[in-house]
């Protein structure tokens, strides 16, 4: 095994450690799509238009992937969107 393969190997093996924890976003009938895109702006740091894609994708998907990182640092956020009314969980 040549140093580069045994490099993408050890690469790869670190990857699988390394859990990453995610907000999940659901969809709901209450909060409109202005709302939500400030609301991600405001605690995910998403820009305008990230937060606009992700609630397009949760209008039509249901759910979508909004944050992802350390638990530690998901969970302050998942709180912020949970006080702000919209449905939220780490997974």
């Amino acid at each position: 095994m040549s140093t580069k393969e045994e490099l993408l190997e050890e690469v790869l093996l670190k990857e699988d450690v390394v859990k990453q924890n995610e907000i999940v976003l659901y969809n709901d009938d209450v909060n409109t799509f202005d709302y939500v895109i400030d609301m991600l702006v405001a605690t995910c740091d998403h820009t305008p238009e990230q937060a606009e894609q992700c609630s397009i994708i949760v209008h039509y998907k249901g759910k979508c992937t909004v944050k992802t990182g350390d638990y530690d640092d998901l969970k302050p956020r998942c709180s912020k969107l949970l006080q702000a009314g919209l449905s939220a969980e780490i997974v």
